[in-house]
C-alpha cells in the first residue's frame, strides 16, 4: 500500500512537494497555452507553493531526521494558511478593486523583483479584478488555489502529529 502508517509523514512531505509543484505547472500552463493572466495575487500564490514544495522536498531529503521533518511539517501548515490567506483575500477583496497596485502581493513581487528574475513564472499581466473573471470547472482560480493550500496544511498536521 502506498501510505504506510509507519512512513506517513516522510511520504506525506512527498506528496505535498509533488502536489504544490503540479499547482504551479497547471497554473503556467493555464497562463501560456490558454492565455489565463495573472494578477499579482495569483503571482504570490505560486510563490509560497513553490516555498512550500522547498521546504516539503527538503524535508523528505532529510525524512530521517526527526526534528527536521517535524520543522518542515509545521512550516509547511504555517505557509499554507498563508497561501489560505493570500487566496481569500484576493477572492474576498482585491477582486473587487479596480487596481491591485501598492496591494502587499504587489509591493512583495516588486521588492523581490521577481518579475524581472523569471518573468516566465512571476510576471504579472492582469489586475484583480481581470483575473477574478477565469474559471475553471465553475469555480475562481484562487479558490482552487485556496483549496489546496488548506489540504496541504491538513496533510502536513496530520503528519506531523504521526510518530
Amino acid at each position: 500500500m502506498f501510505l504506510q502508517r509507519s512512513k506517513f509523514p516522510a511520504q506525506a512531505l512527498a506528496v505535498v512537494f509533488i502536489a504544490s509543484l503540479a499547482a504551479v505547472a497547471a497554473a503556467l500552463v493555464a497562463q501560456h497555452a490558454f492565455g489565463v493572466k495573472p494578477c499579482p495575487w495569483c503571482v504570490m500564490q505560486r510563490g509560497v507553493f513553490l516555498l512550500i514544495a522547498a521546504v516539503a522536498g527538503l524535508g523528505w531529503l532529510l525524512k530521517s531526521v526527526r526534528p527536521i521533518r517535524s520543522a518542515a511539517l509545521l512550516l509547511i501548515a504555517g505557509l499554507g494558511l498563508a497561501g489560505v490567506a493570500a487566496a481569500a483575500f484576493q477572492h474576498q477583496v482585491a477582486s473587487k478593486l479596480a487596481s491591485c497596485d501598492m496591494t502587499l502581493a504587489d509591493r512583495l513581487l516588486t521588492a523581490l523583483d521577481l518579475e524581472n528574475l523569471l518573468p516566465s513564472v512571476f510576471m504579472v499581466t492582469a489586475s484583480c479584478s481581470e483575473a477574478a473573471a477565469y474559471r475553471l470547472i465553475g469555480l475562481p482560480y484562487e479558490v482552487w488555489s485556496g483549496l489546496l493550500f488548506v489540504a496541504i496544511s491538513i496533510a502536513s498536521l496530520v503528519a506531523l502529529k504521526k510518530r
